[in-house]
C-alpha cells in the first residue's frame, strides 16, 4: 500500500493524489466557499512577508499559484518557487503562469513539506496558504519551513480553522461544518469535500498550533484572525541564532 493511499487503495485524505481529483474545480471552489474572501486573506499574508527588492519567495502547497501569483505581481522584482504534492494542481498553475505572463519568474516544483528538496536559508520568505493541516507530520514540515528561511526572513501561513463561539461564530460553524461540504460536493462531484469539513474540526486552536510552530524553530510574531477565527495568519520568523 502506498502512503498516499488509504487500505481500500484510495487516495489518502489530504494527500497530493486527493487534490489531483478535485484540482480542475479548485479555484471556483475556493471563491464560493469562502465567500470571495480567500484572496484578501492572501493579500494581507503577501504584506506581512515584507519583501524587498530580489527576494526569493518560497511557497508551499501552492496549488494552482493564486498566492505566488500575488506575491509576483505586488513585487516584480521577486522571483518564487512554487511547491505543491498534487500534478494535477501544478499543471493548472504551469497554465496560469503562462497566461499571465509569469512563466520567467515562477517556477513550480512537485514536492512534500516534510521533505523540502532546497538548501539551507535560501528563501527570504516562506508562504503557505490553506496547506499545513494536511501535512500528516506538521512539526517535521514547520521545521523544514524554518531550516530553508534565512535568518531575519518572514514566514506568513495561512490556515482554515475552527470558528470561535458567539452568534457570528455560529454562522461562521453553520458554513464550516454544513455548507462548505455540501456545496463543495455538488460543485466537484467529489466527496473529497467533507474531508475539508473534518480537517478544519480537527486542526488545533490558533494559540495551540501557533506552539507547535514555536517548537519547531519559528518564532511567531502575530497571530491575525479572520471571519471570527474561521481562518487565521500566522505570521512568523525563524527563530535562528544569531550568526547561523
Amino acid at each position: 500500500m502506498s502512503a498516499t493511499t488509504d487500505p481500500t487503495g484510495a487516495p489518502r485524505a489530504g494527500s497530493g493524489e486527493m487534490f489531483d481529483l478535485i484540482a480542475h474545480r479548485y479555484d471556483l471552489l475556493n471563491r464560493i466557499l469562502s465567500l470571495g474572501l480567500d484572496q484578501a486573506w492572501r493579500r494581507r499574508a503577501v504584506r506581512e512577508l515584507r519583501l524587498g527588492s530580489g527576494a526569493r519567495v518560497l511557497d508551499l502547497a501552492t496549488g494552482t499559484g493564486d498566492l505566488a501569483f500575488q506575491v509576483a505581481r505586488k513585487h516584480p522584482e521577486v522571483t518564487l518557487v512554487g511547491l505543491d504534492p498534487s500534478r494535477e494542481m501544478l499543471v493548472r498553475a504551469e497554465a496560469k503562469a503562462r497566461a499571465f505572463g509569469l512563466d520567467s519568474r515562477v517556477r513550480f516544483v512537485l514536492g512534500d513539506a516534510e521533505r523540502l528538496p532546497l538548501e539551507d536559508a535560501s528563501f527570504d520568505a516562506v508562504s503557505m496558504a490553506f496547506g499545513i493541516r494536511n501535512v500528516p507530520d506538521r512539526p517535521r514540515a514547520l521545521a523544514e519551513i524554518a531550516r530553508v528561511t534565512r535568518r531575519g526572513g518572514r514566514v506568513a501561513i495561512l490556515e482554515l480553522g475552527e470558528p470561535r463561539s458567539g452568534f457570528f461564530g455560529a454562522l461562521a460553524r453553520f458554513h464550516v461544518h454544513v455548507v462548505v461540504p455540501r456545496v463543495g460536493a455538488a460543485l466537484s462531484g467529489a466527496a473529497e469535500y467533507g474531508y475539508l469539513q473534518r480537517s478544519i474540526a480537527a486542526f488545533p486552536p490558533a494559540e495551540e498550533f501557533g506552539a507547535v510552530m514555536a517548537g519547531s524553530g519559528l518564532r511567531v510574531v502575530e497571530i491575525v484572525p479572520f471571519a471570527f477565527g474561521a481562518a487565521n495568519l500566522y505570521v512568523a520568523e525563524p527563530a535562528r541564532a544569531e550568526g547561523t
